[in-house]
């Protein structure tokens, strides 16, 4: 799922068995490595050239060429666990549990019934697949198999939880195949580091209170995790789905982008009326991500969430901030989230993250300094 589909995040449903499981949004953010689809290709290829265009305009230097200076961190919803930010605990020695403990709060590990089949919608056609079979055609597809093997791990019980959470298809299937749901490419996906980790981690899921909690991830946090009801809006607080620090995220995830108001009064049409001025955040949740905004026009403004202001301009992430520049000069936007602009560095945790089940968690020594693949969602998805 690409940056610009932010807008078909839905809220999902209070999640804790089988009775209970109801409709649910994508998870994930593509990396690049990942073919893209048709028309996210199209919607990357129309960002670059807005993005050109509007260097263009503003080297120009001619009367009236304003552009809309956007800086953003991170790639994907936000919500739960970030596999870059896992990527990162992983390198510094925490081990899968304690990955899992960290991004989904007051958590457990538990294991999921034998036997567990899974309906995936591959196509038009439903498929049975055995539950480790299935999370062996996820992990790799879900998560470059080069990175550190905890991080590999806390992905595959993610993905096992996510599986068992999901009845996307209402009695008739449980996934889809796609990010719709989670990657799943059967065995074509499968390779020896990815299914190690399946292995090692065999039935077990993350539990809240008992029973399986629904486990979101996505591709890059830049530094902070959101609440789930902030991330998609209408969905109902969980207390596993908090906010956290993210100590370890690559300086990857941030990104910078700058059009000509031409080119975001296009994309933003319909939104203001006469010529486009602005955009002022007006909230922000738990960590610097949009919740709403007021996009300005010379005769009337109005105000959208963020994910439907990301959806709008292409971005990777609702973590952004405004500004306009004239020429040589750059005038930050109003900001009335009361917010710091330049948020301070989370400083790297001193002990082992949070624990599952009240049992310290061990680092996983093994992973240390393991070189992790290029392709982390770091860059905006498909």
């Amino acid at each position: 799922m690409g940056s610009p589909s932010l807008d078909r995040d839905r809220p999902h449903a209070r999640v804790f068995n089988e009775e209970q499981m109801d409709l649910i949004g994508p998870t994930y953010h593509r990396p690049r490595s990942r073919p893209a689809s048709p028309a996210g290709t199209l919607r990357r290829l129309a960002l670059a050239l807005a993005a050109a265009l509007g260097s263009l305009a503003c080297l120009s230097g001619a009367a009236g060429a304003s552009s809309l200076v956007i800086e953003g961190a991170g790639n994907g919803h936000g919500v739960g666990m970030s596999q870059e930010g896992a990527r990162g605990y992983a390198l510094h020695g925490y081990s899968f549990s304690a990955i899992l403990g960290h991004y989904y709060t007051g958590t457990t590990l538990g294991q999921a019934p034998a036997k567990t089949i899974v309906k995936v919608l591959v196509g038009s056609k439903v498929k049975r697949v055995p539950l480790e079979r299935y999370v062996r055609g996820v992990v790799s597809a879900e998560m470059p198999s080069s990175y550190p093997a905890a991080a590999l791990e806390a992905q595959a019980v993610a993905s096992r939880t996510y599986a068992l959470t999901s009845h996307a298809g209402g009695s008739r299937f449980n996934v889809y195949s796609d990010t719709r749901s989670q990657v799943y490419r059967g065995a074509a996906a499968e390779t020896s580091a990815t299914n190690a980790a399946v292995a090692a981690t065999a039935g077990q899921v993350v539990l809240y209170g008992g029973k399986p909690a629904i486990t979101y991830f996505f591709a890059s946090s830049g530094g902070m995790t959101e609440n789930v009801e902030n991330g998609f809006p209408g969905a109902e607080p969980e207390p596993w789905l908090k906010g956290v620090a993210d100590s370890y995220e690559g300086s990857g995830s941030k990104w910078k982008l700058d059009l000509s108001f031409t080119v975001v009064a296009r994309m933003l049409h319909g939104l203001f009326k006469g010529s486009f001025r602005g955009i002022e955040v007006l909230k922000r949740g738990v960590s610097p991500r949009i919740l709403s905004v007021r996009v300005m026009g010379s005769r009337a403004a109005s105000v959208i969430g963020g994910p439907e202001l990301a959806g709008r301009l292409g971005l990777s992430s609702t973590w952004a901030y405004f500004s306009i520049r004239n020429g040589t000069v750059v005038r930050p936007e109003a900001d009335h989230s009361g917010q710091s602009r330049h948020p301070a560095a989370t400083p790297p945790p001193t002990t082992p993250v949070g624990g599952q089940g009240g049992v310290a968690p061990t680092p996983n020594k093994s992973s240390l300094g393991t070189s992790a693949g290029s392709s982390g969602g770091t860059s905006p998805a498909a």
